[in-house]
């Protein structure tokens, strides 16, 4: 059945991804974005496609469509850009999510809405289930980021259970591959930015802060399988590799996989900066039957090469 899906945020990093495999998959698709942190550039490959159309939109402000499914991936995920204008990443979040939850009820329709990991804040359980709820400094400055997202989470179960509406909720943790902004400021892109250029990698703290990395292309897999699945899996879902790294260790692998030869230079940690971030997915693993597969060198080795085309076409 071909869908006509509107995806919120849909001109940035995982927002363009999606549209691509929704078209891919034979849908329409309507991407809606104000272009704050994203670019025309991610989807100018579908600006012809007859089953691409995109708004500059900005959820804020309420959207009037007719649509079959809506993803809201709407909201600054780097903590660059969200600190930049905390006052207006929170009024996304929020706002936001009440204008599209209105939509999605008058339509009677499906919507997703892109969480983070963010939501354990600095957690005290490891690695991070769903059934946890977090330890989040709700006035420190990643604050409009994880606030943000955890009010939008309890704005999708309170329109769930009010109304009836038909959630799903993905807590996504980190995720990299082509098409990521090499200015955005998170750590894979800075580490091969300054590996292929030879300079030194700067690491936060000591480094042995550990993250766990999923491939793009798996994370969109999640995202669709969720929105496929029954109505009575609403999520919340962990969507993320529960594959564990330090940040000293990935910077060792972009050095080698880069052939570069910078060094690791120290900073002090930025604040509320979470030690340990990784995530228990059993839960996807047995509702979705999903479980990511690619492995941490082989996604770095896509993304390297990715960016390596885009310094040359930038010469």
């Amino acid at each position: 059945m071909v869908k006509k899906v509107l995806v919120t945020g849909g001109a940035g990093f995982l927002g363009s991804h999606l549209c691509r495999r929704l078209i891919m998959d034979g849908h329409k698709v309507l991407c809606a974005d104000n272009l704050s942190t994203g670019a025309q550039k991610n989807v100018a490959d579908l600006q012809q496609h007859t089953n691409f159309e995109f708004i500059h939109h900005d959820v804020t402000s309420a959207l009037h469509v007719e649509v079959d499914e809506i993803y809201n991936l709407a909201c600054p995920a780097s903590p660059r850009h969200y600190q930049a204008d905390p006052v207006k990443t929170l009024k996304t979040s929020v706002q936001g999510a009440i204008n599209l939850l209105g939509l999605a009820k008058r339509l009677n329709i499906p919507i997703f809405q892109a969480s983070t990991s963010e939501i354990y804040g600095d957690p005290l359980v490891h690695p991070q289930q769903e059934s946890y709820w977090g330890r989040v400094n709700a006035t420190g400055i990643r604050a409009c980021y994880d606030e943000g997202k955890r009010c939008a989470e309890t704005l999708f179960f309170d329109y769930h259970r009010q109304h009836q509406l038909r959630i799903k909720v993905g807590r996504i943790f980190n995720t990299y591959g082509p098409g990521m902004d090499s200015a955005d400021g998170r750590v894979i892109p800075n580490f091969i930015n300054q590996a292929l250029d030879n300079q030194p990698i700067t690491l936060y703290g000591q480094g042995t802060q550990t993250r766990s990395f999923c491939f793009v292309d798996e994370l969109i897999d999640a995202l669709v399988l969720i929105m496929q699945s029954p109505d009575d899996v609403t999520g919340p879902l962990n969507l993320g590799n529960p594959v564990e790294v330090s940040i000293n260790e990935l910077a060792q692998k972009v050095i080698k996989l880069t052939g570069s030869k910078s060094t690791i230079v120290y900073r002090p940690l930025p604040g509320d900066d979470p030690v340990q971030r990784c995530p228990d997915i059993e839960l996807a693993k047995t509702t979705l039957g999903w479980s990511p597969k690619i492995s941490l060198e082989k996604g770095l080795i896509r993304t390297i090469e990715y960016f390596e085309r885009e310094i040359a076409k930038a010469r």
